[in-house]
């Protein structure tokens, strides 16, 4: 691991001030990503800006129904607090499918948006990965790739972003708000991660500086919601696909619903084809595998992870299918 420099923040605005004033600095929330990837010598930080101690790790409720999840606040507080399990079950699910119960009990919201896209080229010196020195190529796209995306990939990167937590945010209509030398902003949670395009080493849409502070949920009115992950081991596993689902019916027809996807793309992927077709229609077999297919119809397959295709509509059926409460699905 390559030396570096600690401080700790004692304020947003110190916070902000020491990485202003260190260009290779990063925050350091929870660490279990970052360190990670430090001691595998592929983030080289000249400085660790500690903001541990900042008054962000509060979970509140909002005037309208809402929730605000601190970024400093742990995994595990998000998934055991009362108001998540009961108003937004699709994320404590979520979130308890992720990582270890240690890990969980370190990481943060802030975090887990800020972790690496990520896949087993990304850490091997030997492999070309653009993400890790870009311009270098990508080993997976010919190597073994029954991981990687089927939504949404380029020539420069078939990783899949790894989140759990992410998937059922982009399902929520999150928000993020950040603070940043030009003062705080806040952006849609769909626009926060980027597709990998040319540059797949740059993942988010923060600009040079900036630091999340929450992540704010809307009220959802979705009658259930529901997450799924389908992995090759039941626990510590990056999904093969993951479904977060929410749906409310009214008289046989879907009023409304939400529909994210985990494990297929380079960042959490809202299924936004599917739910235009689905939304107004009747809540029957026949629409929902109608949505799904139309919504896969783009996605593109490599050697290994073809099976990603049908497993993807299979398990959206199932998920989406259980809370419209059509038994065949099941």
């Amino acid at each position: 691991m390559k030396p570096f420099e600690y401080v700790r923040a004692a304020s947003t605005a110190s916070a902000l001030d020491e990485v202003a004033h260190r260009p290779n600095s990063k925050f350091l929330g929870g660490g279990t990503n970052l360190v990670d990837l430090m001691r595998e010598n592929i983030e080289q930080p000249d400085a660790l800006v500690d903001i541990t101690r900042l008054p962000f790790s509060e979970i509140r409720e909002r005037e309208d129904g809402g929730l605000s999840l601190g970024a400093g606040a742990r995994n595990t507080a998000v998934a055991s607090h009362p108001v998540v399990r009961a108003r937004y079950p699709m994320l404590s699910e979520a979130i308890l499918c992720g990582a270890s119960g240690q890990i969980r009990n370190m990481a943060t919201v802030g975090g887990n948006l800020m972790q690496r896209t990520r896949c087993f080229y990304f850490y091997d010196e030997a492999a070309r990965c653009n993400k890790r020195q870009p311009g270098a190529g990508c080993d997976a796209i010919e190597g073994f790739n029954r991981i990687h995306a089927i939504l949404g990939a380029s020539d420069a990167c078939i990783a899949t972003h790894p989140s759990d937590m992410c998937v059922a945010l982009a399902a929520l209509d999150a928000t993020v708000q950040v603070s940043g030398p030009q003062g705080e902003r806040t952006m849609p949670f769909l626009e926060f991660h980027r597709l990998p395009g040319d540059t797949p080493h740059i993942e988010t849409e923060l600009k040079p500086g900036e630091l999340i502070t929450s992540v704010e949920l809307p009220p959802l009115d979705a009658a259930g919601s529901r997450y799924r992950k389908i992995r090759d081991r039941s626990s510590y596993a990056f999904a093969l696909v993951s479904v977060a689902a929410a749906v409310s019916i009214r008289d046989g027809i879907v009023a409304d619903v939400r529909l994210a996807l985990g494990g297929v793309a380079h960042k959490p992927w809202r299924a936004l084809e599917a739910e235009r077709l689905l939304r107004h229609a009747p809540a029957s077999l026949e629409h929902l595998r109608f949505a799904v297919d139309a919504e896969l119809a783009a996605a593109k397959s490599f050697v290994h992870n073809h099976f990603k295709i049908e497993l993807a509509k299979r398990a959206v059926v199932s998920v989406l299918g259980g809370l419209m409460g059509l038994e065949s699905a099941r």
